[in-house]
């Protein structure tokens, strides 16, 4: 206790530190008020009767922090944002215009300019069918919409929906320059915390009800404990590859007398495929639920994550995924290249193209153990449910917002435990320094 009162005390201490943690709580200050402003027209006593909290809607509300289900002006959150981000980014690696706007500064910026008019497009068509949805559930109760406010009622909807997810995505790139974290991931974890309490209660409720069910909720709680600790094994990625391929791979260069190895992780994705995976899957889902008719079912059926199709769907984009996006962010031909300036090598295997054609090779055999774990854990809440655990509960038996949690943690902790070191502090832990999900550019074992 007296080693956590000093940390913070040094945390406080610091002023720029202490800015930016005082700025990053007022922000999401500001986003949590608006989670409960609801959208003018609608009577807030007759919402919660009638929203639903199931399947992909209600990870859509988890997302949100309850601001779905509320009917807030930010009821469609950070979501049409990440969704138009991670078109951009495909853009960026399959189109060769935008591959070279990705690699100078002019270009990146206009690329952030495309994204945020992509962002107004998306959110336009899920502000539609946003609508579509309230006036389909809220059709045949009186006074749930103001009779008098009906002729307003989309428009005005419309324009707020699309207005409050930017004013969330500008909260997002406020806190990412001025404060700490990932602002984007930061909104979207304090909305799954906000929504974890009452998770909680729920599935206590639901087992006291029972008799003999407390110690199954207690046996749910450990294996919440245990997933936790894989999550973060995951997130933080295995740092040493495995022995058959790290023989093959170490460079013979020297720095002292002591070899490195090369900057290869299981998982240098990070929770990135889990998001991109869950945001891909919100798209179609989405509009079936928000149909007044129902919907195709096998739109529908992506809707429940405890259906086999959701399963299948879900793996395979994370798997997908996860290898896209580790090919955005690994880049073996510029390890190659290093490897040869610095006259370095893998032994058996000629510099160059082949070098980066050899560690590409490799990467790809690295990633898979990583990529079906992810998506392992990526249908936890699925499986969960079909044991008996209650739907919101069950979302935090890993998949996305566990995987979320975790990491956004460990990477606003990360920063934290930077400024405290650069300032000759202790960090926040003993055993070792706090791994984000950042890949590093060298490892050192």
């Amino acid at each position: 206790m007296k080693k956590l009162i000093q940390t913070l005390k040094n945390i406080w201490s610091i002023e720029e530190l202490r800015d930016k943690i005082i700025f990053t709580l007022f922000m999401i200050i500001i986003y949590r008020l608006g989670s409960y402003i609801v959208l003018p027209g609608i009577d807030p006593t007759k919402i919660q009767e009638k929203t639903d909290t199931t399947g992909v809607l209600g990870l859509i509300d988890a997302f949100s922090g309850g601001a779905f289900n509320n009917a807030s002006i930010f009821a469609l959150g950070i979501m049409p944002y990440i969704s138009a981000s991670i078109f951009m980014q495909l853009m960026s690696v399959l189109v060769p215009q935008f591959q070279k706007m990705q690699k100078e500064e002019s270009g990146r910026k206009k690329i952030n300019q495309y994204t945020r008019y992509l962002t107004v497009l998306v959110t336009l068509l899920q502000a539609s069918a946003y609508v579509t949805y309230l006036r389909s559930i809220y059709r045949g109760s009186a006074g749930a919409i103001m009779p008098g406010y009906e002729p307003y009622f989309w428009i005005s909807c419309l324009v707020l929906l699309t207005a409050g997810t930017l004013f969330v995505m500008w909260l997002g790139e406020r806190i990412t320059d001025k404060g700490l974290g990932n602002g984007t991931s930061l909104i979207i974890m304090i909305g799954i915390i906000a929504r974890l309490p009452q998770s909680f209660l729920q599935e206590l409720s639901n087992k006291s009800e029972r008799t003999g069910q407390i110690l199954i909720f207690i046996i749910e709680i450990v294996i919440l404990i245990a997933i936790i600790l894989l999550c973060i094994l995951l997130i933080q990625g295995v740092r040493k590859v495995p022995v058959n391929y790290a023989k093959q791979i170490i460079g013979n260069r020297q720095f002292g007398g002591a070899r490195q190895f090369l900057p290869l992780k299981v998982n240098s994705a990070g929770v990135m495929p889990i998001i991109f995976a869950q945001a891909i899957i919100f798209i179609p889902t989405v509009f079936a639920n928000f149909n007044p008719e129902g919907g195709n079912r096998f739109l529908l059926a992506l809707n429940n994550p405890g259906s086999m199709w959701y399963m299948i769907i879900y793996s395979i984009v994370v798997i997908g995924f996860t290898y896209l996006y580790t090919a955005l962010i690994f880049n073996p031909k510029q390890i190659a290249e290093n490897l040869k300036q610095s006259n370095g090598f893998i032994p058996g295997v000629k510099p160059g193209q082949p070098t980066a054609d050899y560690i590409g090779i490799i990467m790809d055999r690295i990633t898979l153990p990583g990529a079906l774990f992810l998506a392992f854990i990526g249908i936890l809440p699925g499986i969960a449910q079909k044991f008996g655990v209650t739907t919101g509960f069950s979302t935090f038996f890993g998949g996305t917002s566990l995987l979320i949690m975790v990491g956004v943690i460990l990477d606003t902790l990360q920063q934290i435990e930077t400024h405290l070191l650069m300032r000759q502090y202790d960090g926040l832990m003993k055993s070792g320094r706090i791994q984000g999900r950042q890949t590093p550019s060298a490892v050192q074992m």
